[in-house]
């Protein structure tokens, strides 16, 4: 009895850090933290989780030189990259090979202040030679419907409506 006490003594430090390792890797996958500095101007530089960093910035009146993208296009092009690189997987695993992939996402604002997208149209665009058109509509609707989560973001304050375009060469 004493020796199993000991070894349950000798252990606690053991699963302390197990379990603290445990909750730490699952707070790193649901937290995200980005640092952003003022640049000058209208000009910002925002970092993000993997360490890379993006220049924002907006018109200038008198100005056409722009250093970035803008934050609202920005959101868009979030949508994108997260529909898209849920597709690009999914028809990987359906063993698609052999196509090219783009998406054109409109997104309208609305008239007053703060202006946010209340509509937003997503096209996607797939070009190849005999393209198999159940299993793009098949990822495009996993990704819209189940895996993005820019998607689901954009939900929450406005309509999406997408579009697929198989374009066979």
């Amino acid at each position: 009895m004493l020796k199993d006490i000991i070894i349950l003594i000798l252990l606690v430090p053991y699963f302390k850090k197990l379990l603290y390792t445990q909750e730490t890797k699952k707070t790193l996958y649901m937290i995200n933290k980005v640092t952003t500095h003022w640049k000058g101007g209208m000009q910002f530089e925002s970092d993000n989780p993997s360490g890379k960093t993006v220049i924002m910035d907006t018109d200038v009146a008198g100005s056409d030189e722009r250093f970035g993208l803008s934050p609202k296009a920005m959101m868009l092009s979030s949508l994108a990259g997260c529909s898209g690189l849920d597709i690009v997987s999914v028809l990987e695993k359906m063993k698609v090979k052999d196509y090219d992939f783009n998406m054109v996402i409109e997104g309208e604002l609305t008239d007053e202040h703060p202006k946010y997208y209340h509509t937003v149209t997503v096209d996607y665009h797939f070009y190849g030679d005999n393209l198999n058109e159940n299993k793009i509509k098949k990822a495009v609707d996993l990704s819209v419907e189940k895996y993005c989560g820019v998607m689901e973001m954009f939900r929450h304050f406005a309509t999406i409506k997408t579009n697929i375009f198989i374009h066979n060469e």
